[in-house]
């Protein structure tokens, strides 16, 4: 019985240091939103809305299983780390691990509009 008040206890923790992280990502200039897939590519946690989340679930998860593959077709000794995509509006990064995918929407150019209204 200690053994499951255990676990429950370390589940508990862990989930408050991923809400945490997650606050701590979102407070960072431009940040417009944050979703977190399992390895099947299925949305756990987001701060969008369902529709976004669902269309970035979608997309990313199949960016990154061809990114990892091309990485491994090049090296089969190496593996996909980190992948980072910047267009005019958005820059999405990806950080792909064994069990989950951590995908961070952003504006790139937050920082500069700020600039720009404070001169």
């Amino acid at each position: 019985m200690l053994s499951a008040v255990n676990l429950i206890i370390s589940i508990l923790f862990l989930m408050s240091e991923v809400e945490e992280t997650l606050n701590r990502i979102k407070t960072h200039k431009g940040v417009s939103g944050i979703v977190i897939l399992n390895h099947e590519g299925v949305p756990i946690r987001s701060t969008l809305e369902q529709k976004y989340t669902l269309q970035y679930s979608a997309l990313i998860s199949q960016l990154t299983y061809k990114a990892r593959s091309v990485i491994r077709d090049l090296d089969p000794h190496n593996d996909l780390t980190f992948l980072r995509l910047r267009s005019r509006k958005h820059e999405i990064m990806v950080a792909p691990d064994k069990d989950y995918i951590l995908i961070v929407i952003q504006d790139p150019n937050a920082g500069e509009q700020q600039e720009h209204n404070t001169a």
